[in-house]
């Protein structure tokens, strides 16, 4: 565990609340007209209510903690972040494209890092009244109830939530003990869902970014699964470079399963 565990609880605070007030912000615009605009050249939307809720977060995380660097999925990128130990990395709403279409699976996702690992994590689902929150030194629960994920037992079938293209590479009797599970568009709350006992295992394409995962990686872990690359190895988050390649996060054991349908590196 890196650094103080009373600095954590203190920055886990501090993230509760400003999740909180950004998440009722962005609750305002939800069923409603909401403007959206199109970025990276038009495949990504995004909201009023990203903004809005980006505002609140910056203002009041950086507010609090001047020193701490910051990366957001709705603020242009601050290379001084990469000098800074502690680091916010936030997603005002993931799933802007659930929250879009009217469906409650969104998230706000809010994340203290500690030299690249999250000490820190809040994820808030407005429209469904769910909070996950976790910290380095193993405390994890969802509404105050303490998570604790399930082991699959040995050859039996499990739960994946997955894009098509991913799934369909599940080799042999893996392949066969799938149960599906529909899209879920927020990545960070597919990775709740492992933790609260909802999902087994999960298949992340290739340029996922650090907002996408941090906050999760931490609540998912403290509950005893894993979210790992293609070799197996934990994230590091706050590169120069905040993306990631294929990823894997499951249950204890069930993510190396799935990682050998995936040769080491593959995209």
């Amino acid at each position: 565990m890196t650094g103080d565990s009373r600095s954590h609880a203190a920055d886990l605070d501090l993230l509760v609340e400003a999740s909180l007030a950004a998440g009722q912000e962005a609750l305002k615009y939800f069923r409603n007209d909401v403007q959206v605009w199109w970025k990276n050249e038009g495949t990504s939307p995004v909201t009023a209510a990203d903004h809005a809720a980006n505002d609140i977060l910056k203002e009041r995380l950086l507010g609090a903690r001047a020193h701490y660097g910051w990366l957001s999925e709705e603020s242009e990128d601050d290379s001084t972040r990469l000098s800074r130990r502690m680091v916010f990395i936030v997603d005002p709403i993931d799933g802007t494209r659930a929250f879009m279409s009217g469906k409650d699976t969104w998230v706000v996702s809010a994340a203290v890092t500690d030299g690249g690992i999250p000490v820190a994590g809040v994820l808030y689902a407005p429209a469904l009244d769910e909070l996950y929150v976790a910290t380095a030194d193993g405390r994890v629960e969802k509404n105050g109830e303490v998570l604790r994920a399930r082991a699959v037992e040995t050859g039996a079938h499990f739960r994946l939530s997955a894009p098509d293209e991913m799934a369909n590479r599940l080799k042999g009797d893996l392949g066969l003990r799938v149960d599906r599970i529909g899209r879920i568009p927020s990545l960070a709350y597919r990775l709740a869902m492992i933790a609260d006992g909802r999902l087994d295992a999960t298949i992340v394409k290739p340029h996922a970014h650090d907002w996408d995962l941090a906050a999760a990686d931490l609540i998912l872990r403290n509950a005893g699964g894993r979210l790992v690359d293609s070799k197996g190895d934990r994230l590091v988050y706050n590169l120069p470079l905040p993306r990631h390649g294929l990823l894997v996060a499951a249950l204890p054991g069930l993510e190396g399963e799935i990682l050998g349908s995936f040769p080491a590196g593959a995209g």
